[in-house]
């Protein structure tokens, strides 16, 4: 075989080699360059979780409403004995102060407009059938009619507290110069106490001017508590 031959072949072997390396780095190197752009996209585009918007914080609790206070409270334990609560404060009912007695007073006061808007009213008696007059004989005098018997007197209203303590008053002032200012307690329809002094009217006996007025009002007023409160 010819040099010149000999020399061909081995240049196109080279050459086929050479072609056959270059493309197999030049694909490995295409390829890792691939995976890194991959990579970098990853890393550049955020994940699901890092998407989601943060989750939205609690709604603040409402706070409770306060309960209303108790101002009065009757209460029965198991032996049957009754105990009291004036303000949520327990009393002593066997010895009542007397700033114990004037408010468990004004409680009840307050409390009598209900009791005399629920009274039920009076159920009217039947009237009975008149009787038929008895036969006269012949030639007898007439008889004279039988009057019906008087109606039963209605029961007395009985008296409010207001009232019970200007009777105590008007008897305590009788003859004394407070009997001469026209003095009178009236109860309001809210259950509250109304001082007249002759035209003037005052709500309640501490708008009176009148120290001396105020005296015999509040003597009056120890006076009912003692004849009808207990203890």
């Amino acid at each position: 075989m010819e040099p010149n031959s000999l020399i061909m072949i081995a240049v196109a072997i080279l050459s086929m080699f050479f072609g056959y390396f270059f493309g197999l780095f030049e694909g490995r190197g295409q390829g890792y360059k691939k995976r890194k752009q991959e990579e970098e996209a990853e890393k550049a585009t955020p994940s699901e979780a890092e998407t989601l918007p943060p989750p939205a914080p609690p709604p603040p609790s409402q706070p409770l409403p306060k309960p209303e206070p108790s101002l009065l409270r009757l209460s029965q334990d198991s032996s049957g004995q009754l105990r009291l609560e004036l303000d949520n404060v327990a009393v002593n009912t066997a010895a009542l102060s007397g700033a114990e007695r004037r408010r468990l007073i004004e409680l009840l006061n307050l409390m009598r407009p209900w009791l005399e808007t629920a009274r039920p009213a009076a159920t009217p008696r039947p009237t009975p059938p008149p009787a038929s007059p008895p036969r006269r004989a012949a030639g007898a005098a007439p008889s004279r009619p039988i009057a019906p018997p008087p109606p039963n007197p209605a029961p007395a209203a009985p008296q409010s507290i207001v009232e019970q303590i200007d009777a105590i008053l008007q008897e305590r002032i009788a003859g004394t110069p407070l009997e001469q200012r026209a003095i009178r307690l009236l109860e309001a329809p809210d259950g509250s106490v109304i001082v007249m002094v002759g035209l003037s009217r005052y709500q309640g006996i501490a708008e009176v001017p009148d120290e001396e007025i105020r005296a015999a009002i509040r003597a009056a007023t120890e006076e009912w508590e003692r004849k009808y409160t207990p203890g």
